[in-house]
């Protein structure tokens, strides 16, 4: 079974930060671009940071530049989500995404892990 699993969401302070990490199962997507989404209540899910499956490209959403910074490590399968500098409005449901190329569709999707941002 195909399984992106997201792990590291919880609550933390604003100012504080935390490390998301989703990793891969069932099959390799070592080759393909790797990006995280978020989706606060209320709200529709967004588009956060993105990166190419050799790491070498990556893309930010204006709200998260300066704070947030996403990496991968393909050994592990494994793509990260480094939070810095939280706010209250980075509060949402986090997801990990695949695509097979930079600008293609996002095709496979994890459950999401749940980020709390208290002010």
């Amino acid at each position: 079974q195909v399984q992106l699993v997201e792990s590291g969401g919880g609550l933390a302070q604003a100012g504080g930060s935390l490390r998301l990490s989703c990793a891969a199962s069932g099959r390799s997507f070592s080759s393909y671009t790797k990006a995280w989404f978020r989706q606060a209540p209320g709200r529709e899910r967004e588009f956060v940071a993105a990166i190419s499956w050799s790491g070498g490209r990556t893309d930010y959403a204006d709200s998260v530049k300066g704070r947030f910074t996403i990496s991968r490590d393909n050994a592990k399968d494994t793509v990260y989500l480094q939070m810095n500098s939280l706010k209250y409005e980075d509060t949402a449901v986090y997801y990990c995404a695949t695509a097979p190329g930079w600008g293609r569709e996002y095709n496979h999707w994890g459950q999401g892990t749940q980020v709390t941002v208290s002010s």
